[in-house]
C-alpha cells in the first residue's frame, strides 16, 4: 500500500498498490497489485467488467445474470501501461499506481480515473475517484430526487422507509447503483454491483472528481460505452429485462388504505362500472388481513374473500393484495409455525431469530437469500392464487420497522455464502419480490402475475414494477414523481409509477385533475390515498374533475397498443416506456433546465409536458424536430420555448411528425374490452418511421412460443405510401376493421385511385368535451379538436397491406 495520510502513526487511507504481473485471459487481463488483485473483463465490446478483490471475494450474487461474451480483443504493453483494445473501445491501465482510462477509438478521453487520487480504501471503504470532464452531467441512478442532471450533488444508497419524504430526501426506498455521465457528445454508463452501504459524488462540494464508495465487499463495476439508449440497453442485457406483464395491469387500478370490509371493496367496483369509468384492478391494502397478519383474511370485514374475489373478476376486475415480510410471532399461526419448522427466518449470530416490530406486532422475517424459503413463500402464496388473485404488491421491504435502526449483525444465508445486514439489506426487496414473481408465476399455471414492490436493487426489473412509496398530495411531489419514474427508466426499471393524487395529505381539485393526466402518461397507473384522507377515486373532486378524469382514464385505454408496444420494447430491448429526454435529446442543453426537466417522451413519439395544478398557462420546450399538438394538430417547429394557455381539461401533449400512433378507439370498461377496430393515426412529416403493432392474448406466457400477432407498419414519405407487413404468429387477432387517420394531410396531397373506399374528411376528437358551457351561448365549449381530418376504413386482415396515394 502507499501511505496517503498518518494519524498517530496508524494509516487512515491507502491508495492501491503498484502492479507487480498479469496475464492474459479469454476476456481480458487478470492483474496483481501489491495488495490485491483485478478481473479486468470485457462482456462485450462496449461493456467492460473492472473487479478489484483481495483474498477472499465479496461479490453480489443477485444482480447480474450475464457471463461475458466472446470478444475481440489485443493488448499492447509498454513501461508504463497496459492498453486492450476492442473495436468500440480502449481501456488504459496505469501500472503505478494502477488507474484506469476509457478512449474512443480515435483516442478522445470518455472517462478516466483521477490522477493522484484512483482507488482508495480507508478500513473497508473502497472509492474510486474520476476525474470531472468539462461541462459533464450525470443522470440515472434509479429511484433519486432531486433534478435530471445530478451535477454538484450526492446520494447513498441504503433502502429506507420515508413516509411523507421530502423532495430532496435521500436515501428512500429503492437502490440502483447504476448512472450516466455525458460530455463532449460523448456518454458511458457506471454500474456498481455491490449491495453494501455506497455512495455517489457528482462533484458535491468539489470541482475535481466525482467518486462512487462502496462500504466494504470488493471493488467491483461495469463500464458501458455508447448512446444513453445503448448504455440501457447494454445493462438491461447485463441484469435482465421485464417479461411482458398482464394486459390488465397496464390498466388503471384503484386502491386505498384501505377499502373496507367486502361490501366497500364491491360498491367501488360497482361505482366504475356505473359511471362507465374504464378500471382493470381493486388494491387491498392491510385492513383485509387479520389483524394485519400476511397470509390471513378478517373474518369480519372478509367472511367470503373467495366469493368476493369471483364477484370482482364477473364484474371485469383483478384483485391485488398487499403483502408485507413481518411474520408475527404467534402461537397456531401457521406461516409461523411452519417458518419456525423449516428454519427459513433471518437470526443473529448465535441462532436467535431476529425479531422487528411492525404492523402485526413483533415479527420474525423470512431470509429471501435462501432458496428454501423462496419456495416456503410461494407455499404461502396458495391462500391468495388458489381463490384467483394475481397481483402482489410488496411493501414494507426495506426492511422497515419501528425504530427504523435494523441491527447490522443479522445474518443472511446468500444461498450458502452468508453476509450480514450490512450486505443484505439492499437486497431484502428484491429477493422478496423475487420470490413473490416466481411463486405466483409457479402457482398461476401459466397465467402471468403481476408484481409491486418498493424497495428494490439493480435487477428489480425482471420480477416487478416499483412504485415510489409514501408520496404527498402537492404540486412538488407530483413533478417528483415524474423525475423519479423518468430516473428508474434511466435506471432499466421500465415498470414504474406514482400514487396518483397524492398518498399524504389533502390535495384539491385541480391537483387531481393534473395528476391524474399526467398517470395516464406513466407505466404503472394507480390512484391511491392513505387513512384519515380525502377520497381519491376519480368522481370524489366534483363534475368538472370526474369529466376529466374519465376522457383521460379513457385515453389510456384507447392508447393501449401503443403503450402494449412499448411494453414489448422494454421486454425486449430494456428501453423504458416514460423516456426523459436525455435519452433522444442527449445533447440538447435546455433539456435538462429546471423549468423543461419533467417533460419526457411516452413511448417513442409522444411528448408530455407536465404543468402545475395552480398554473393557467404552460411554458415549455419543444426538442429539434417538427412537432404536432395532440389534441388540435397545430404544427409547431421545434427547438424553441413555446407559452401557452391551458384550461384545466387540456395537458400539454405533442406528437413527432411522422409517427404512427395505433389506437383502440372502441376501447370500454376494461382492457379485454378493446373492440374491433384499430385506428392507425398518421402524422405527415418528412422522414420515414416506422412502428410494430404487436397483440397477443394478454395474460399467459403462450407469447414466448410465438402465440402473437405483430407485423411492422411503415410510412415512406417520399414514396406517399402506408405498408402493413404480414403478419407474424399464431395468435388471432381481435381486429376487424382499420381505421386510417391523416393528420397534417391536405386534400390535394392524395391520388386515391390506390384506395379501395373513398377518403372521408371531418373533425376528429381524442377525448369528449367538458360540460362547462359558454352561459351567453348556452353551448359547450370544445376546445381540444381537430377541426379537419381525413380517415380511410377498410376490413383488416393479416396479409400484406399497402396503401398509396
Amino acid at each position: 500500500m502507499i501511505e496517503a495520510v498518518k494519524n498517530s502513526g496508524k494509516k487512515r487511507i491507502e491508495m492501491t498498490g503498484n502492479f507487480k504481473s498479469y496475464q492474459v485471459t479469454d476476456f481480458g487481463i487478470d492483474l496483481k497489485t501489491d495488495d490485491s488483485q483485478y478481473a479486468i473483463t470485457f462482456y462485450t465490446p462496449d461493456v467492460l467488467r473492472v473487479h478489484q478483490f483481495g483474498e477472499n471475494r465479496d461479490e453480489n450474487p443477485y444482480s447480474v445474470i450475464r457471463s461475458p461474451e466472446k470478444t475481440d480483443f489485443s493488448i499492447e504493453e509498454n513501461d508504463k501501461s497496459i492498453i486492450l483494445l476492442s473495436d468500440k473501445m480502449d481501456v488504459l491501465v496505469n501500472k503505478s499506481p494502477i488507474m484506469i482510462t476509457f478512449l474512443t477509438k480515435d483516442g478522445k478521453v470518455i472517462n478516466r480515473d483521477e490522477p493522484g487520487l484512483a482507488t482508495q480504501r480507508q478500513g473497508d471503504q473502497i472509492t474510486v475517484y474520476k476525474s470531472l470532464q468539462k461541462d459533464e452531467r450525470f443522470i440515472g441512478l434509479g429511484e433519486k430526487t432531486g433534478p435530471l442532471d445530478r451535477r454538484g450533488r450526492g446520494y447513498v444508497n441504503w433502502n429506507t422507509d420515508r413516509f411523507a419524504y421530502e423532495t430532496d430526501a435521500d436515501p428512500i426506498y429503492a437502490s440502483i447503483p447504476f448512472y450516466i455521465g455525458i460530455h463532449q457528445q460523448m456518454s458511458y454508463g457506471i454500474f456498481v454491483d455491490n449491495s453494501y452501504k455506497s455512495h455517489f459524488n457528482f462533484g458535491a462540494s468539489n470541482n475535481r472528481f466525482s467518486s462512487f464508495s462502496v462500504d466494504s465487499g470488493d471493488m467491483n463495476y461495469y463500464f458501458f460505452n455508447g448512446t444513453v439508449a445503448e448504455i440501457i440497453e447494454s445493462y438491461t442485457w447485463l441484469t435482465g429485462r421485464m417479461t411482458l406483464p398482464p394486459l390488465w395491469s397496464i390498466g388503471y387500478q384503484q386502491c386505498r388504505y384501505s377499502y373496507y370490509p367486502d361490501t366497500e371493496v364491491l360498491d367501488v367496483a360497482k361505482k366504475f362500472r356505473d359511471k362507465d369509468i374504464p378500471a382493470d384492478v381493486i388494491v387491498l391494502d392491510i385492513h383485509y388481513m387479520d389483524k394485519y397478519k400476511i397470509f390471513s383474511w378478517d373474518k369480519e370485514r372478509f367472511p367470503y374473500p373467495d366469493q368476493m374475489v369471483d364477484l370482482l373478476k364477473e364484474m371485469g376486475f383483478e384483485v391485488v393484495v398487499i403483502c408485507d415480510p413481518g411474520i408475527k410471532i404467534e402461537k397456531d399461526y401457521v406461516p409461523h409455525e411452519t417458518g419456525v419448522k423449516q428454519d427459513i427466518f433471518l437470526k443473529y449470530p448465535d441462532g436467535k431469530y431476529y425479531e422487528g416490530e411492525v404492523w402485526p406486532g413483533w415479527c420474525n422475517f423470512p431470509d429471501f437469500t435462501n432458496s428454501k424459503t423462496r419456495d416456503w413463500w410461494q407455499e404461502m402464496m396458495k391462500t391468495y392464487t388458489d381463490i384467483g388473485i394475481k397481483g402482489f404488491w410488496n411493501d414494507m421491504n426495506e426492511i422497515a420497522t419501528w425504530g427504523q435502526m435494523l441491527p447490522e449483525n443479522i445474518e443472511f444465508h446468500f444461498e450458502g455464502e452468508g453476509g450480514t445486514t450490512r450486505k443484505g439489506k439492499n437486497i431484502f426487496g428484491l429477493q422478496m419480490a423475487r420470490s413473490a414473481f416466481e411463486g405466483a408465476r409457479s402457482n398461476l399455471n401459466g397465467s402471468r402475475p403481476f408484481t409491486l414492490t418498493r424497495a428494490a436493487f439493480a435487477g428489480i426489473q425482471r420480477y416487478s414494477a416499483l412504485w415510489t412509496g409514501d408520496n404527498v398530495a402537492n404540486d412538488d411531489h407530483m413533478f417528483l414523481g415524474v423525475r423519479l419514474v423518468n430516473s428508474l427508466g434511466l435506471s432499466g426499471v421500465a415498470f414504474s409509477g406514482y400514487d396518483v393524487g397524492g398518498f399524504a395529505g389533502n390535495g384539491q381539485s385541480n391537483l387531481f385533475a393534473r395528476w391524474i393526466q399526467i398517470g395516464a402518461f406513466s407505466p404503472f397507473f394507480r390512484g391511491h390515498s392513505m387513512l384519515n384522507s380525502h377520497d381519491s377515486e376519480p368522481w370524489s373532486y366534483g363534475e368538472e374533475v370526474e369529466e376529466i378524469s374519465k376522457n383521460y382514464i379513457r385515453l389510456r385505454y384507447k392508447l393501449l397498443p401503443y403503450i402494449y408496444n412499448a411494453f414489448l420494447v422494454a421486454s425486449e430491448k430494456g428501453l423504458p416506456i416514460t423516456r426523459s429526454l436525455s435519452i433522444d435529446y442527449t445533447h440538447e442543453e435546455k433539456i435538462y433546465n429546471s423549468e423543461f426537466e419533467n417533460q419526457y417522451l411516452f413511448g417513442n413519439s409522444i411528448l408530455v409536458a407536465p404543468i402545475r395544478s395552480d398554473a393557467t398557462f404552460g411554458k415549455l420546450y419543444l426538442p429539434e424536430g417538427t412537432w404536432y399538438e395532440f389534441f388540435t394538430d397545430e404544427k409547431i417547429e421545434g427547438n424553441q420555448e413555446i407559452i401557452r394557455e391551458y384550461e384545466l381539461e387540456h395537458l400539454p401533449l405533442f406528437v413527432k411528425q411522422s409517427a404512427i400512433i395505433p389506437l383502440y378507439v372502441d376501447a370500454k370498461k376494461n382492457s379485454k374490452g378493446i373492440g374491433e377496430t384499430l385506428e392507425i393515426h398518421l402524422y405527415n412529416g418528412s422522414e420515414a418511421s416506422s412502428f410494430e403493432y404487436y397483440e397477443d392474448d394478454g395474460v399467459s406466457y403462450k407469447y414466448e412460443a410465438a402465440s402473437f400477432h405483430r407485423r411492422m407498419i411503415e410510412f415512406d414519405p417520399s414514396g406517399k405510401s402506408l405498408q402493413f407487413a404480414e403478419a407474424d404468429g399464431s395468435h388471432k387477432s381481435k381486429i376487424v376493421k382499420i381505421r386510417l387517420v391523416f393528420h397534417g394531410f391536405k386534400l390535394e396531397d392524395f391520388d386515391q385511385s390506390g384506395f379501395s373506399e373513398p377518403l372521408k374528411d371531418g373533425a376528429y376528437s381524442f377525448v369528449n368535451p367538458i360540460s362547462n358551457f359558454d352561459p351567453i351561448q348556452k353551448e359547450h365549449q370544445d376546445n381540444l379538436k381537430i377541426e379537419n381530418v381525413y380517415t380511410l376504413e377498410t376490413d383488416y386482415h393479416d396479409g400484406e397491406m399497402v396503401f398509396n396515394w
